[in-house]
């Protein structure tokens, strides 16, 4: 059994401070540690928050987020050189940034990208600036030079290197005019994940994900809206339909289960929409269940 480390990552720089920086607490709260057998690995905490978009680059908060990036690609780099596997709880998606550049400091990595948006905006598109809804974008080089091109290492990860599943937005996201996922990018969405089953829609993107150049393996990004909006409604962008809970813990064990993976970011969740602990004690119970078999 790999030993697993919790980092905190409650930022919402890419986001707004509605809620979603309580997650770790929640998710702590609700007994996470315990179930995962867990260690504490620290807290990484996020420069202030500014509510006005650059101007330079029509992002908010571009300059703390690249920073925020770097102090939390030391706390993951030093969790995977103490051989754990960090759970990274954020905050919101534009954490994915900061643990992926852990990785490309060490090696060729890829990603499953596990959410409701297939987040690839681009600054011009993203009504608000909010990075959390780019990050996909940015993680594969595409956007403002501050977040696309982090310590100077470019792509942080490669398009070929990137299977994402599960999402639903894309009649949203092309009426707001976004960027369409490149060809080279595997997209495997609601539909298709449904149509194969979860359990062989896993598979294949494991296979994908092991398959190509990205040998060291791969980080798991969990979206909590990428669950079924009527099961997980404590999130702040909502659209209808999405993953059953079964299904999440399908792909994530399938994900967890065969070595390849190296870490995991849970993000999005919004405690301050869930007053009774209801759903954070059932999202626990689902990567508890969906570690039970990771080796």
């Amino acid at each position: 059994m790999r030993k697993l480390a919790i980092i905190e990552a409650p930022s919402v720089l890419g986001l707004r401070p509605t809620g979603v920086e309580d997650l770790p607490a929640a998710l702590l709260g609700a007994g996470l540690a315990e179930a995962l057998g867990a260690v504490h690995a620290g807290r990484v905490e996020p420069p202030p928050y500014d509510s006005e978009r650059d101007p330079g680059t029509g992002l908010l908060n571009p300059g703390g987020i690249a920073a925020y990036s770097v102090s939390l690609a030391d706390a993951v780099g030093e969790v995977l050189h103490g051989s754990r596997f960090p759970v990274v709880l954020g905050g919101d998606c534009s954490v994915l940034l900061g643990t992926l550049l852990a990785l490309r400091r060490l090696d060729r990595h890829g990603l499953l990208f596990l959410d409701g948006h297939t987040d690839f905006y681009q600054p011009s598109a993203e009504p608000a600036g909010e990075v959390a809804s780019m990050e996909l974008a940015l993680a594969t080089g595409r956007g403002p030079r501050v977040l696309a091109d982090l310590e100077g290492r470019g792509p942080l990860v490669r398009d070929e290197d990137v299977v994402a599943l599960g999402f639903r937005d894309a009649a949203e996201s092309a009426g707001y005019g976004m960027q369409p996922l490149p060809p080279a990018l595997h997209a495997m969405e609601l539909d298709t994940v449904r149509a194969l089953g979860a359990a062989e829609a896993a598979r294949r993107a494991v296979v994908l994900l092991s398959g190509g150049g990205a040998d060291a393996g791969y980080w798991v990004h969990l979206d909590v809206d990428v669950l079924d909006d009527a099961l997980m409604p404590a999130v702040d962008y909502r659209q209808p339909d999405g993953l059953t809970w079964q299904e999440l813990e399908t792909v994530l064990r399938t994900a967890l289960s065969g070595g390849g993976a190296v870490g995991l970011t849970v993000t999005i969740f919004n405690p301050r929409l869930d007053p009774d602990g209801t759903l954070a004690h059932r999202l626990t119970d689902c990567l508890a269940g969906a570690f039970d078999s990771q080796g």
